[in-house]
């Protein structure tokens, strides 16, 4: 089933403020919330819906890359993704804040989930530097990274401030009545459980750093500063989930060839006798080299087109061209023969400049091929 666009779940338009966005998943998760529609798949899977859409929607980064791929910018294959995938935990950690500090419980009694929201880890972030033909076709890597990971052999006990419930609780006596307020666990920081035991190696959270060798799978037509997420490859946390490890991606320019979208350009010279009598010619592609023809009487400026010789769309529904913009490279300095050569031909007809109304100009030229 195809997923539905982010800003029709929020119900709001595509140039909606920061605060329009968090008052519009505000009044969605207030009424999909899980403790109002008890029993109620159908809200629940509303709920997480409305939370991926805020996670992308309200992150800057995530947004641009979304207004400007779509879903694909912001979730990409081999475990990576915006908001996909999320689950209650997920949601009640990272955006439980958004009704106060009470969170989503304090909001609605704190019944429903127990009092207590699952903890989330901290993120990773590596940047991975990816040539111009890993970009185009996409390319499985893997990586090395220290992460924060329980120990062996720890053991938890619970919290006896908060009870394991990793909150604390003060009623306040007002003219309305009692209010109760809630906040962390000032002992075990929310995650409802102390160490009890561990090793020499570990911390006081019961953590060790590792490195790991984790392989991930590119796809293929991602761009410069664009970021992809792994969940749950994270540091690890005592009684929570992992964090997400994000991987920012760095393209290396090409000494041959450019960029443009999902196109490519190559620059491509040849000499005046070339371009007035034909020839067959070499040009680097990503792929590797292949021969083309240059038909006799070329003009400068000319653009040839390599079908399906680009980069992928990262929405994997086409791909793109590469364009080869010739360019008649002109001697700068002539032996005694050949400029007498040339000065033979300087009054032929066939040597004045007659472009006609069927030549079209440069900028004609690239209206036409995008």
């Amino acid at each position: 089933m195809a997923k539905r666009d982010y800003y029709e779940i929020l119900e709001i338009s595509k140039d909606a403020s920061a605060d329009e966005i968090k008052k519009a998943y505000r009044k969605m998760a207030i009424k999909y919330h899980p403790d109002k529609n008890p029993d109620n798949p159908e809200a629940e899977d509303k709920f997480k819906e409305a939370a991926e859409a805020y996670e992308v929607l309200s992150n800057p980064e995530k947004k641009q890359r979304y207004d400007q791929f779509g879903h694909q910018g912001v979730s990409g294959a081999g475990g990576f993704g915006g908001g996909a995938g999320m689950n209650m935990d997920d949601i009640f950690s990272q955006f439980g804040d958004i009704f106060g500090g009470g969170g989503f419980d304090s909001f609605f009694g704190g019944g429903g989930r127990g009092g207590r929201r699952t903890k989330k880890g901290t993120n990773l972030r590596v940047k991975l530097r990816l040539n111009l033909k890993e970009v185009a076709g996409g390319v499985e890597k893997k990586i090395k990274v220290k992460r924060h990971v329980l120990a062996e052999g720890v053991t938890f006990k619970t919290c006896s401030t908060c009870q394991g419930s990793g909150q604390v609780k003060k009623v306040v006596n007002t003219m309305l009545g009692q209010m109760v307020s809630a906040s962390t666990c000032p002992s075990c920081g929310g995650n409802g459980q102390i160490v009890d035991k561990k090793p020499a190696e570990a911390d006081s959270k019961g953590l060790v750093i590792r490195e790991e060798v984790i392989p991930i799978k590119i796809p293929g037509g991602v761009a410069d500063g664009m970021q992809l997420s792994m969940s749950g490859k994270g540091n690890e946390t005592p009684g929570g989930i992992a964090g997400d490890l994000l991987i920012v991606i760095e393209e290396i320019a090409d000494d041959l060839l450019q960029r443009d979208g999902n196109n490519v350009i190559f620059d491509l010279y040849v000499s005046f006798v070339d371009a007035a009598l034909g020839a067959q010619i070499e040009v680097p592609t990503i792929d590797g080299k292949v021969k083309i023809k240059l038909e006799p009487g070329t003009q400068s400026g000319k653009v040839l087109r390599l079908k399906g010789k680009g980069i992928n769309d990262i929405n994997g529904y086409s791909k793109g061209d590469q364009l080869i913009h010739v360019n008649v490279w002109t001697p700068k300095q002539l032996s005694k023969e050949e400029r007498q050569i040339l000065e033979n031909l300087r009054s032929s007809s066939n040597f004045i400049p007659d472009p006609g109304k069927s030549e079209k100009n440069f900028f004609d030229k690239m209206k036409e091929f995008f």
